[in-house]
């Protein structure tokens, strides 16, 4: 079994990328020759992916231009959010086509590209023998912007805790059903509540990163990661 199914979360504001997030939503926002989104989706693609759900909100029109100007050969559901959901909340109202099926949510502000392939298929690979939910953590002297505190330490086989001091930061990417948000009854709520909850009950697991991780924090941050001239 592989899967084939997931979610791309871009509704946020971007307030930290003002003023370029006054016309343009961040998940559009060019580093080198693609955008955020763009990258986002290949990725999927490259590790095999035939459905996928992005969530919009902000500017959602020019999402739906982008997508609609660019046949990626998969079919991909946007759905527009009236009032921000947040993170958990905007998952569990964009994935109500996936059931039961495990799928794996991107955040489009870290830079991925090709070289996270083999480590998503280890992700997968993780998650269909554990049939646990699980995250891909970076160790936080990884990341180039060091202004990252840290969100999980890794315990044994593969478990993850949140601790006073944290070790590796979430890079964005996991794989989930949607199983996980059943004892939720509100609209709105973050994902740190759902991985709070799993980490309390030992269902929650992660796996290392070996690359550098970049991610589109704020303006600052973007425009350092500009001058790299990021070559795909």
């Amino acid at each position: 079994m592989t899967i084939k199914k997931a979610m791309i979360l871009a509704a946020g504001f971007g307030k930290r990328m003002l003023p370029l997030t006054i016309k343009t939503p961040k998940p559009l926002i060019k580093v080198g020759p693609k955008n955020l989104l763009e990258r986002s989706i290949e990725l999927l693609i490259k590790i095999g992916i035939d459905e996928l759900a992005i969530n919009t909100h902000h500017l959602s029109q020019e999402i739906d231009n982008f997508i609609k100007n660019n046949n990626y050969g998969i079919s991909i559901t946007l759905t527009k959010e009236k009032e921000l959901l947040d993170t958990g909340g905007g998952i569990l109202n964009a994935t109500k086509k996936f059931e039961n099926n495990p799928f794996f949510v991107l955040n489009p502000d870290t830079i991925w590209n090709k070289n996270y392939y083999e480590e998503l298929k280890i992700l997968e690979n993780s998650y269909l023998k554990n049939n646990k939910p699980i995250l891909l953590l970076v160790d936080k002297t990884n990341s180039y912007d060091k202004s990252f505190t840290g969100d999980f330490n890794f315990t044994e086989n593969n478990h993850i805790t949140r601790d006073t001091n944290n070790q590796h930061i979430f890079t964005g990417a996991q794989i989930i059903n949607r199983s996980i948000f059943e004892d939720i009854k509100k609209k709105t709520f973050s994902m740190n509540e759902v991985w709070d909850q799993m980490v309390k009950e030992k269902k929650l697991l992660g796996q290392a990163s070996n690359q550098t991780f970049f991610h589109i924090n704020n303006i600052k941050v973007y425009e350092e990661l500009n001058k790299l001239k990021f070559i795909d």
